[in-house]
């Protein structure tokens, strides 16, 4: 069945902003008065700005009212803001602007599914939202994945059926998400974290996007 519809996670798949996330924390960390080490950091990932604060206070033993946590967090994602708003086209992970390319090429829509309220900034940044036709990010959508709802919206909105579409996640929850979804997964990264995915790929460099939909099974179960 030919693939009408590619949607795309952003973080890990087209463009890493981890490294902006921590730069962050840590800063929030070192005015709060202790260090935020990336061991830390890393009992942050897939998790909510309110739990990852939750988490740093912990680290730092420290406790802050409902009020506090608030302002705390609203000046992290400020900072994070301010970091990826210096972003440009090197900071494209490699392979994946000439992947959108081939996709646009063959004739396939192109959607982004992301829980992130600063894609279109991101997007902008690196010059790609002239590839996309829909993008969903975290200010059109309140369920997180693995809730299909990312996907789910894309797919309605382009009015494609989830059988014609294929996702590319760099995440387990995003590939249960694609999975719930009825739609194709394709995770992208680590096969051991990824193994629930239709196919997998460490990257999209090298990748043919017309290659890989030849690899899908008949039918996403």
């Amino acid at each position: 069945m030919k693939i009408a519809l590619a949607i795309f996670d952003l973080d890990g798949v087209i463009v890493d902003t981890a490294k902006y996330h921590y730069q962050a924390w840590k800063r929030l960390a070192a005015e709060l008065g202790f260090d935020f080490s990336e061991t830390h950091n890393e009992r942050l990932k897939g998790v909510s700005r309110m739990r990852s604060l939750e988490i740093l206070l912990e680290v730092g033993g420290m406790h802050k009212t409902p009020a506090e946590m608030e302002q705390l967090a609203d000046k992290k994602n400020r900072w994070y803001v301010e970091y990826i708003s210096a972003m440009d086209e090197s900071e494209i992970l490699p392979g994946a602007l000439e992947f959108l390319q081939e996709a646009k090429a063959a004739g396939a829509k192109i959607a982004l599914g992301s829980a992130s309220k600063n894609a279109h900034l991101i997007l902008d940044r690196l010059n790609l939202t002239r590839f996309f036709d829909f993008i969903v990010d975290g200010t059109l959508v309140s369920k997180a994945k693995p809730d299909p709802e990312v996907f789910s919206l894309a797919a309605e909105k382009l009015k494609i059926a989830p059988a014609r579409c294929v996702v590319f996640e760099d995440a387990a929850a995003g590939i249960e998400a694609a999975k719930r979804a009825g739609m194709f997964a394709v995770g992208v990264g680590d096969e051991h974290v990824l193994h629930e995915a239709h196919l997998i790929i460490p990257g999209l460099e090298g990748v043919s996007f017309r290659q890989l939909c030849g690899k899908l099974p008949e039918q996403p179960t």
